[in-house]
């Protein structure tokens, strides 16, 4: 298959792939004028990888759990352990963004939103430290 192809078939853009090869992640075979050619192998890598990426996995994260999915003796304890660290990271950013809205929602609501200058939303945002 041509990177075209291949992008098609995985659901990933032609600069991802590019991408992904150039840090290593697919090495697609080279036909002697330099094109690459995929196989069936790299197709699989390319929908592993576009799924723990939806997932939020980060590429270096992408890559252990690549190397540990290709290991027939890898313990599943530390796929566990990288996907248990990513939950808690997803964990934190959800508590974050909960945080933000409470905040912004407060604000949003204290507002009068009229003709008058005064705007607690600015007030917080020139005001507030942490």
């Amino acid at each position: 298959m041509n990177i075209g192809e291949i992008a098609e078939k995985s659901g990933l853009p032609a600069k991802t792939i590019r991408y992904y090869e150039d840090i290593g992640l697919v090495m697609p075979n080279r036909s002697q004028n330099g094109y690459r050619h995929f196989n069936d192998t790299d197709l699989h890598k390319l929908t592993f990888l576009a799924r723990a990426r939806t997932l939020g996995f980060s590429i270096e994260d992408c890559r252990t759990l690549m190397a540990l999915y290709e290991d027939e003796t890898r313990a599943s304890a530390d796929v566990k352990d990288i996907a248990t660290q990513h939950l808690d990271r997803i964990d934190d950013k959800i508590a974050q963004l909960q945080s933000m809205r409470e905040t912004l929602s407060h604000l949003v609501a204290e507002c009068a939103g009229d003709n008058r200058p005064d705007c607690p939303i600015l007030n917080d945002l020139a005001y507030h430290r942490e």
